[in-house]
């Protein structure tokens, strides 16, 4: 998740809101047709992909600029989506635990162990929703401690945003289940959603449709050999749209479920806002990680979000279940949070999250 400002977490106990939220008007569509390759000529990204939704439903998508040289983008265009992976494998898990096939607050041990840590006592702590919140005491790579898993910190004592993390419970679902994890998100996710052009891995399907990541020039794209449940997953904003819409529906997963997945602890507010100059409407009540979300509580409306990062690629997502809003942006090009917060700038203007964007982009 592309954070500058360390993201603790923070309790929110209750999202009780008014049920509607007043916004201001987005600009026109044709205007952004206009806007967006100037976006993409200031700050040197060659393309972002972008799909909106409106009272819960797609309303619409576009792609501008080029997915590789001389190749237009287009809404087929498939994006490394980076950390945006994440709630994704939070969502396959969470309708295990809805189904009754895994329990967030079991021990992973009974199932897995990594073997940096089968020896320290406290891998027996770990267990699904310590992954979920990131609250393992993981690094977020091993490769950051001489590429061996270790404890940066007790489990459940504080909180550090871990790729390791989600690596470990995916890794404890498929040892339990007895099904690879990538066939388990196909399963309860991509099929019943609709969901064709997403994989973590690469397809005969993803020829002359990949953006290439950008950074000065063209990279070469990295993919997951066999899967990543962090990061790497390839799609389109409109297939990660399907998805939005129905976690923003809380499909497949219990009421209670429902709420979790808003409840956070550690608020990271006060820091966040100080850190990021974030003043009266702007600097939010509460900032933390849900069940495989950031989640950040404004006075009257509750931004549910997940960015990502790799070399060459940024991108975004974010919903407002208060509103039915949805906004998705993925670009290709280093740069690119500068587009990404020029674009919510104008799709959605009135929205507290835009200052949140603009801090990410300088």
């Amino acid at each position: 998740m592309s954070l500058k400002v360390a993201v603790a977490l923070a309790v929110f106990a209750s999202i009780a809101v008014p049920q509607s939220v007043s916004a201001e008007p987005a600009t026109p569509r044709p205007a952004i047709d206009a806007m967006a390759p100037l976006w993409l000529k200031k700050h040197y990204v060659p393309s972002v992909s972008i799909a909106v939704i409106e009272d819960g439903k797609l309303a619409w998508i576009a792609a501008y600029g080029e997915q590789s040289p001389g190749v237009p983008a287009s809404p087929a265009t498939l994006y490394n989506i980076a950390s945006m992976t994440k709630p994704i494998s939070a969502e396959v898990v969470m309708r295990l635990a809805a189904q009754g096939k895994l329990s967030l607050d079991e021990p992973m041990a009974a199932h897995w162990l990594d073997p940096d840590i089968a020896k320290d006592p406290r891998s027996q702590r770990l267990t699904p929703r310590l992954s979920l919140i990131h609250r393992t005491g993981f690094p977020n790579w091993r490769r950051q401690t001489n590429k061996v898993l270790t404890f940066k910190f007790d489990p459940d004592t504080d909180s550090s945003y871990s790729g390791e993390g989600y690596e470990y419970l995916a890794r404890f679902v498929q040892a339990k289940l007895q099904e690879p994890f990538d066939k388990l998100a196909e399963r309860l996710i991509f099929t019943p959603l609709g969901m064709t052009k997403t994989s973590y891995s690469k397809r005969d399907w993803f020829n002359a449709r990949v953006a290439l990541p950008f950074d000065r020039k063209f990279l070469e794209p990295d993919f997951a050999n066999p899967w990543v449940a962090s990061d790497l997953a390839y799609t389109t904003p409109s297939d990660y749209a399907k998805f939005m819409i129905a976690v923003m529906k809380n499909e497949g997963i219990t009421a209670a479920l429902a709420t979790e997945r808003l409840t956070v602890v550690d608020n990271a507010a006060p820091k966040v806002c100080s850190d990021g100059d974030l003043t009266g409407d702007a600097c939010p009540q509460s900032v933390g990680f849900g069940l495989g979300w950031g989640v950040i509580r404004y006075q009257n409306q509750t931004v549910v979000m997940h960015g990502g990062s790799d070399p060459g690629v940024k991108t975004q997502g974010y919903f407002v279940p208060e509103r039915g809003f949805g906004l998705i942006m993925f670009t290709n090009g280093e740069n690119g949070n500068k587009v990404i917060r020029d674009a919510a700038d104008a799709i959605d203007p009135a929205s507290p999250y835009v200052a949140f964007l603009a801090m990410q982009a300088k």
